[in-house]
């Protein structure tokens, strides 16, 4: 207990005296970044967990692309579950008529009664009005439409709005709906109807993509034994969602975004540690004469130990505890951004994140402190007679390397998987590796340029510049380490600021002028000469192509399924249902990478000499080569197709492309549906609204809109991205002030001895001043240079497509970061230019 009260003695003390600000800020501002996130991800998580019926809408949920056998829902009722069908797909739904029609691209839920069979539905009777828990369904010939459709159509409750060949009242406005999950999941707003009244509205045609879902309700032990009955059974493009596995998207998704928050927040902690090591190495410094004062006095090297190693645990604990708090309050600011994605309220948060950030900061501050603490026990007595005896450096670097290793486990936590885990360890490793490299070679050439300062900006200001841009050389390590820290923190803001909006206007760009922005689907055979006949009356230049779906079974004589791989996207594909289509030669905007395109025996032939053309991403993905041979299961029937070819697909020019293109003779007589695209003017907008009036059925899809929800999602996540990497700025800022702090003997020493030589303190001011702008300015240089090569790499290996390099970000990143690392470092060294020369000659340089 005396080890402990003494140690907290000394805390007191230094806190005081602000000994230990700058290891307290540091734990501070990493476990608040950490917490921050850990908050928010965990009210996610627990909504998930605690409302995953809710968002099941159910206890056990069957999805399929496909009807539903009634014998499946059959014995579900035998078994004594309930059991409710729904069905979920777009469509366009227009209200009023001729010029005053508004036509909207919506998601229809068609719902039986007992909807929802766990949770419930909430309405309220007109928009911005108090919500209340809905009474059953809506009832036949009455709707039920959310807050957005509304708003798009104009529609009150009353209203009645054309729902394919059916006109249906507005009964009230969806508020709330227990299995929606997720927002952005979700483009097209919600129209939830009676599943009675879905056959009217004939909606429901060949081609059309729906969503079959069959919600059972029950007896725990009951819906068990049906879930283990029914899983042998299950088919092609059927799956089984409980309330562990249920919503795989929406757990998915929150799972990679706390993730790469995570990780986000992990590069806080990478400077912080850094920040952590450089004030620890200060606090020894200035506690050397003290420790060999306790040692005179009787002290032994293990009673020294337990004492600082007491102050530094209560210390650790009381930063962690702030660094919580501030987190708690930062995380605030992500649920503004981000909660409004997720369509249910989020509990209020645990003690786990707060636990996970105390570990973390004594993780950091006992792996990175106390290798340099280990030194207090190994000071001399003699010390206290001979002050030049310095520090001892035993053991340093294997205790460093405790701490590296321990934060690696870190990364390795977060990311939630050893590949990724190793990914980011690697990541981190060679970024700083090729940064520190970069900042090296560029102290060494501005110290190779300071010769010209004299005759560029006269004797007094050539003073100055040449004595700070030599400090740069002469304190190359510490110079290294500012500037690779600060050029981390700016980097990460100017990806998800400049090179970001210079992404997505190359992207917009790249978008030719005139592309399509409008699709029609669900065009049946019987409507494509009358909707192109519209079309052209219009003068819309473009070009009908036939769907027909199916199934790839197999490949080369294989059988393959979503088990067969294990790349996401391929498991994806493989799942669903294929659109293939047909035509007799090479689209427009596609290129032939390998075999050949359709010959002329290819066109006259089918059944077992039937051929395809396949896009080579797919091909990629798949595995697929020239040659190959695919099953495809359409219409109940088998279709074997041998690969003749694989196509380039430019995507960018937003014509109707297909994945899979067979001779027409192929799939003739198949069922099929048609799409087309086209350019619309904002002046023909209104040629929307009477093709929807003429052909109910179409579904009319504006891309333009749709980015234009995407792109208003992805500015809400990097708002939310943007404010965690404050928190890696602030640690930066944290390195440069510790280093500052950690070499002010030796600066007050030096700049002792320049006064003394005759040194003004003017020409001292510009010295300082030059040397924190040329930090500031290399560490812009190098993440302007950093964040434009990880733009074109972004650009040119995943996005594929060019981008301008912006020619002013570097100039402006240079710019910024002087200024910020100047007025920083002034903050920090502008006290050494107040001591008395002779006072710090007395001194020494410690």
């Amino acid at each position: 207990m005396q080890v402990w009260s003494f140690s907290w003695r000394m805390l007191r003390r230094d806190a005081l005296g602000g000994e230990l600000r700058l290891l307290a800020a540091a734990l501070v501002v990493a476990v608040a970044a950490l917490t921050a996130v850990g908050f928010f991800a965990d009210r996610v998580r627990q909504a998930l967990d605690r409302e995953s019926h809710q968002l099941l809408g159910a206890d056990l949920l069957l999805t399929a692309d496909h009807p539903w056998p009634v014998t499946f829902a059959d014995q579900a009722r035998a078994l004594g579950l309930q059991v409710v069908e729904t069905r979920t797909f777009p469509s366009m739904v227009t209200r009023g008529e001729a010029d005053q029609l508004r036509a909207q691209l919506s998601e229809i839920k068609a719902v039986g009664a007992a909807y929802p069979l766990r949770g419930s539905l909430r309405t309220a009777p007109a928009l911005n009005v108090p919500d209340a828990p809905a009474r059953g369904i809506p009832g036949t010939g009455t709707i039920w439409i959310d807050e957005r459709l509304a708003s798009a159509l104009g529609a009150s409750v009353g209203d009645r709005i054309a729902v394919g060949q059916s006109s249906l009242r507005v009964g009230a406005v969806l508020t709330l709906e227990p299995d929606r999950g997720i927002n952005f999941f979700s483009v097209a707003p919600r129209l939830l109807m009676n599943l009675d009244d879905l056959p009217a509205t004939a909606l429901l045609q060949v081609g059309s993509r729906v969503a079959y879902r069959l919600l059972l309700a029950g007896d725990t032990s009951l819906v068990k034994r049906f879930q283990r009955e029914l899983g042998p059974q299950l088919g092609r493009g059927q799956r089984i969602e409980d309330p562990q596995n249920g919503r795989p998207e929406i757990r998915t998704a929150l799972d990679r975004a706390q993730k790469f928050l995570g990780l986000a927040a992990l590069l806080t902690v990478v400077l912080a540690a850094v920040a952590v090591a450089l004030a620890a190495r200060r606090y020894v410094q200035r506690h050397l004469d003290p420790c060999a004062v306790m040692r005179c006095l009787g002290a032994t090297q293990t009673l020294l130990l337990r004492l600082y190693l007491g102050q530094f645990a209560v210390l650790g604990v009381l930063a962690a505890a702030c660094g919580c708090a501030l987190g708690y309050v930062a995380h605030f600011a992500l649920h503004a951004w981000l909660a409004q994605l997720l369509a249910t309220p989020l509990p209020a948060p645990g003690l786990l994140p707060a636990v996970q950030g105390v570990a973390v900061g004594l993780l950091l501050l006992f792996g990175f402190a106390v290798p340099p603490l280990l030194q207090l026990k190994k000071v001399s007595t003699l010390r206290v007679l001979r002050r030049e005896l310095g520090s001892p450096r035993t053991g340093l670097l294997g205790g460093y390397l405790v701490g590296f290793l321990a934060l690696a486990g870190l990364m390795f936590w977060v990311a939630g998987e050893v590949e990724l885990g190793a990914y980011v360890v690697g990541g981190f490793s060679i970024a700083l590796i090729v940064f520190a490299l970069i900042a090296r070679v560029a102290v060494r050439l501005a110290a190779a340029l300071r010769g010209g300062g004299r005759a560029a900006t006269g004797r007094a200001a050539g003073v100055g510049w040449r004595y700070g841009l030599a400090s740069l050389e002469r304190r190359a390590s510490a110079s290294v380490v500012q500037i690779v820290a600060l050029a981390l923190g700016f980097m990460a803001l100017l990806l998800l600021t400049v090179v970001r909006g210079d992404l997505l206007d190359a992207w917009r760009r790249a978008v030719p002028p005139e592309a399509p922005n409008r699709f029609v689907i669900n065009i049946q055979p019987d409507q494509v000469e009358p909707v192109r006949a519209a079309l052209v009356a219009q003068g819309l230049a473009s070009e009908l192509a036939p769907m027909v779906r199916g199934r790839l079974t197999r490949i080369n004589g294989v059988e393959v399924s979503a088990a067969s791989y294990t790349d996401d996207r391929a498991q994806r594909l493989i799942d669903r249902e294929f659109n293939l289509s047909m035509r007799p030669d090479l689209p427009e905007g596609n290129r032939q990478t390998a075999g050949r395109w359709f010959s002329d025996a290819d066109l006259a032939a089918q059944g077992k000499d039937a051929v395809a053309s396949v896009e080579d991403g797919l091909a990629k993905t798949l595995g697929l080569a020239v040659g190959d041979q695919m099953e495809f299961v359409v219409a109940s029937e088998k279709i074997v197709m041998t690969v003749v070819g694989l196509r380039k697909v430019n995507w960018d020019t937003m014509r109707a492309n297909f994945f899979v293109l067979t001779p027409p003779a192929v799939l003739e007589g198949y069922p099929a549906s048609w799409i087309t695209s086209f350019y619309l003017s904002p002046e023909k907008a209104e040629f929307v609204n009477r093709l929807i009036r003429d052909f109910p059925n179409l579904t009319v899809i504006d891309v333009a809109a749709i980015l234009r929800q995407l792109q208003s999602i992805m500015d809400q996540v990097a708002r939310a991205v943007q404010f965690v990497f404050l928190f890696t700025l602030a640690a930066g800022v944290i390195v440069l002030y510790a280093a500052l702090a950690t070499a002010a003997e030796e600066r007050r020493y030096e700049l002792a001895v320049m006064r003394a030589l005759g040194a003004r303190r003017e020409q001292l001011r510009r010295a300082l001043l030059a040397e924190f702008a040329a930090i500031g300015g290399l560490s812009g240089l190098i993440a302007a240079l950093g964040a434009i090569g990880v733009g074109q790499f972004l650009a040119r290996q995943v996005f594929r497509f060019e981008v301008a390099i912006n020619p002013w970000l570097p100039p402006v990143a240079v710019c910024c970061g002087a200024l910020l690392v100047t007025a920083a470092g002034w903050f920090a060294a502008s006290r050494l230019l107040q001591a008395a020369p002779l006072e710090a000659l007395r001194g020494g340089s410690a």
